[in-house]
């Protein structure tokens, strides 16, 4: 391509999705260095684009100037008067539909993310599942790029490179070792009970007891849980602490991260970041394990009890009961899975 295509990139949320595509851009801008990038997004996820070349950010404005049909069509408007030469939707819902609809009226090539719906369904239904691997989305989102004329050839790991240290974060670090736990989820079927978590986290103030062990989350419900935890000299409570870029910095520059199928695992894998994951009623198999990690970093719910999962995509819906069956992995399994990685 000449190096006057400009490529309008569509990714609005979640956090875990966005972070997903991190890998995927940083191929791109790789291996095609003349193509200019403009990311529409949600403004609290601009920091995450920061080192890509070449690229500007759009954020969106949903409940403002862009909120309703007349506000998409004066974001259509905005957009277009950037240059934009091709569209890459990875998102593919309401909004980015009805985004399709205005440049349908132009010349500009519009590529819309397949998300794979139909074998989804086939793996998350109860009667007659599929249950095998899927694409994972980081391909589904190289797809997108690969049908605009950009094929990424995955030669390599592309992870992102790791934000420069502040002096905040500088001093908060161990110089020995540094562990991130995030510990929560969107949905209580894919979260670890945090009274068992609460072990994790005292073994691993006894056996590190020179790192630091950093708790990540958001929200007033984890903030309680977090607040009302034993409190041990080097485990550190994260949440509500820093701004977004700060958190990312922190993660980036961590040795491991434990996390649930949530968003914390893909932030810290796209930075390379040995990320081990917990599965309840999801599964690695609806292809949102974290990008460059070993597929025994997933400690999985035992399907010989809990034999419907995965039981949705993400979590939301599942039979009663089935919200306990992360609880089918061990504390000792998590354990020594965390010995292991930081032995390497």
């Amino acid at each position: 391509m000449e190096n006057k295509a400009h490529l309008l990139v569509i990714r609005l949320s979640a956090m875990g999705d966005v972070a997903i595509s991190l890998p995927v851009l940083n191929a791109l801008t790789t291996q095609y260095p003349g193509l200019r990038l403009t990311i529409l997004t949600r403004p609290q996820w601009v920091p995450l684009f920061a080192h890509l070349p070449q690229t500007t950010v759009f954020p969106i404005e949903v409940k403002g100037a862009h909120k309703g049909i007349i506000g998409l069509y004066r974001l259509f408007q905005a957009l277009r008067k950037k240059g934009i030469t091709q569209v890459a939707d990875l998102h593919n819902v309401l909004r980015t539909n009805i985004l399709k609809c205005f440049f349908a009226f132009t010349a500009i090539p519009f590529e819309q993310i397949d998300k794979g719906r139909k074998e989804k369904k086939a793996l998350t239904r109860a009667q007659n599942k599929v249950f095998a691997p899927l694409k994972p989305s980081y391909q589904r989102y190289a797809d997108t790029f690969a049908d605009l004329g950009y094929p990424i050839a995955w030669d390599k790991t592309y992870f992102s490179p790791k934000p420069t240290l502040d002096e905040e974060i500088k001093f908060l670090l161990s110089p020995e070792i540094n562990i991130g736990i995030a510990p929560f989820a969107s949905h209580r079927g894919k979260e670890y009970p945090f009274e068992r978590m609460k072990e994790v986290f005292a073994y691993l103030s006894q056996h590190y007891p020179n790192g630091k062990i950093f708790i990540f989350g958001g929200g007033e419900r984890e903030k309680a849980l977090v607040n009302g935890m034993p409190s041990y000299p080097n485990v550190v409570p994260m949440v509500g602490k820093l701004s977004f870029s700060q958190e990312l910095t922190l993660i980036a520059h961590l040795q491991l991260m434990l996390a649930m199928d949530s968003g914390n695992a893909h932030l810290a894998a796209q930075y390379g970041v040995p990320t081990l994951t917990l599965w309840g009623v999801t599964h690695p198999y609806a292809g949102f394990a974290p990008y460059g990690q070993p597929q025994d970093y997933c400690l999985v719910a035992d399907r010989a009890k809990y034999p419907l999962i995965p039981t949705s995509v993400f979590g939301n819906k599942y039979p009663e009961g089935y919200e306990k069956s992360i609880e089918t992995i061990s504390i000792q399994d998590i354990l020594l899975k965390i010995d292991c990685i930081l032995e390497k």
